[in-house]
């Protein structure tokens, strides 16, 4: 039996979609799912968005593209990382479309040459001459979450450099280019994390009317009173001053609980309640305030419990927490529901 369950509400998705369309006015929302959707689970991701508007789906790998293909027959799926020439057969026979960000254009595959703007990793520095298999020009953002002058620069050196093959589809803007920079939309918009209902910006999603689609849910395995001088887990991080109860839950790192979470808050019965002591791999201990029977239900994630609250204490962002949550039958089954 799992000791966890993650909850995905595509409902959720669905409705974050339509906040991302309304945001960029016209232009094409492409839904990324990469990553088996930031840990949302790829496929169900991928329909919810199509079936509220998304026009194309964008992965990292031929292989993930592969298995959406298989589900999702119709779909428009870009390959936005690097292809081996027989990943490049694949994608051929697939009807998958690749970016090309060096190296030579293949033929009879649907391409998108990628333009280093200032993000200095995958890029042309040049724009060659589009092939007839070109069908898209795009760039990648740096920090359109936190340097508004920078990313006005990008926008303008992508639209400039491309401006004379504007019939093909232009794309720049991520989930934060989306929602704060008119200017970065041109035809289509590459989004991912506003999807889900995670901030781009690390505040609270309300703010830009985004809603968490998912949820992360266990019970207290265990309740125990510590006395003074007295400690929990490894290391004795934690040590009673005075005679507390606490709470174990049967999660830890090897589920995605990260290690560094010490401090956090998560949901107890639905009061917050602090996470002490050295998270392990199979278990964290919460601090309570009076005894609670076993069975008891800890939020670790939705419902007040914020993936960006969490990427402060970890000094990590939402992004990393979403993608290290691991569902399996045998530890935190994966409920997909549609509200």
């Amino acid at each position: 039996m799992a000791r966890s369950q993650l909850t995905v509400d595509l409902g959720a998705v669905r409705r974050n979609a339509r906040t991302l369309l309304r945001a960029l006015d016209g232009a094409e929302l492409w839904a990324v799912v990469k990553a088996d959707g930031y840990g949302h689970g790829a496929v169900d991701v991928a329909g919810a968005a199509i079936g509220a508007g998304a026009a194309a789906l964008c992965v990292a790998t031929v292989p993930e593209a592969l298995a959406l293909r298989r589900e999702l027959v119709t779909a428009r799926i870009l390959v936005m990382g690097p292809a081996t020439s027989r990943e490049v057969a694949e994608a051929r026979q697939a009807r998958l479309e690749l970016v090309v960000a060096d190296g030579e254009i293949p033929d009879d595959v649907r391409v998108h040459l990628k333009l280093d703007t200032g993000m200095g990793r995958w890029g042309l520095s040049e724009l060659p001459a589009p092939t007839r298999d070109v069908v898209g020009l795009m760039s990648h953002f740096a920090s359109a979450d936190s340097d508004a002058a920078f990313t006005e620069w990008q926008v303008e050196r992508f639209a400039a450099v491309t401006a004379e093959h504007s019939y093909l589809t232009r794309h720049i803007a991520n989930s934060a280019g989306a929602l704060r920079y008119p200017s970065a939309r041109f035809d289509a918009a590459r989004c991912g994390i506003g999807l889900y209902g995670i901030s781009p910006f690390g505040t609270d999603p309300a703010e830009d009317r985004l809603e968490p689609a998912l949820r992360w849910d266990s019970e207290l395995a265990q309740v125990r009173q510590l006395q003074a001088g007295e400690s929990t887990g490894y290391g004795r991080r934690f040590v009673a001053e005075r005679p507390t109860w606490i709470g174990i839950v049967p999660v830890g790192y090897a589920d995605g609980f990260r290690r560094d979470l010490t401090g956090t808050q998560v949901r107890v019965a639905g009061e917050p309640r602090r996470v002490v002591g050295t998270i392990s791999m199979d278990a964290f201990a919460v601090e309570l305030d009076r005894r609670l029977p076993t069975g008891t239900p800890v939020t670790l994630l939705g419902h007040g419990v914020a993936a960006e609250a969490h990427a402060r204490v970890a000094g990590t962002i939402a992004y990393e927490l979403a993608t290290g949550i691991r569902s399996s039958p045998e530890r935190a089954r994966r409920v997909v529901v549609d509200s």
